[in-house]
């Protein structure tokens, strides 16, 4: 999965509209050739507002956007590789790194360390039958 950081409006303000067109169709051309290959199955980009919730029962909640914003996650593309290089060869071809853009790389495990269910009950047996 890639995690991208630092997208926020200011990063692309120094861009000229022109520059920014240009950096939209690259972008999209790279994850549609990522979608045409096989290798992504969705990508989303995230709101800046948001809302933390923690403590017992959800006692506290907190809205956002926070200060360090800049190194919350604006959005994410899953992808379908056979590991962390593969993964890592694809973001690094990603346009937006050229301005400033942060693309963390993750693998997604099928298990929680806590024991808790990753997937609806009904895949998890549909997966376990196999």
């Amino acid at each position: 999965m890639l995690l991208f950081r630092n997208t926020g409006p200011e990063v692309f303000a120094p861009l000229s509209p022109e520059q920014r067109q240009q950096l939209i169709t690259r972008w999209n051309a790279w994850f549609d050739g990522l979608v045409t290959r096989g290798k992504a199955v969705e990508g989303q980009p995230l709101e800046i507002e948001t809302r933390v919730v923690a403590g017992p029962g959800g006692s506290r909640i907190t809205d956002g956007p926070f200060p360090e914003t800049k190194e919350a996650i604006g959005g994410y593309v899953k992808l379908l590789v056979r590991g962390l290089e593969e993964a890592t060869a694809i973001a690094r071809e990603h346009p937006a790194l050229a301005h400033g853009m942060i693309i963390e790389v993750r693998q997604m495990t099928p298990d929680c360390h806590l024991g808790v269910n990753t997937l609806p009950a009904n895949e998890t047996a549909t997966s376990a039958s196999r």
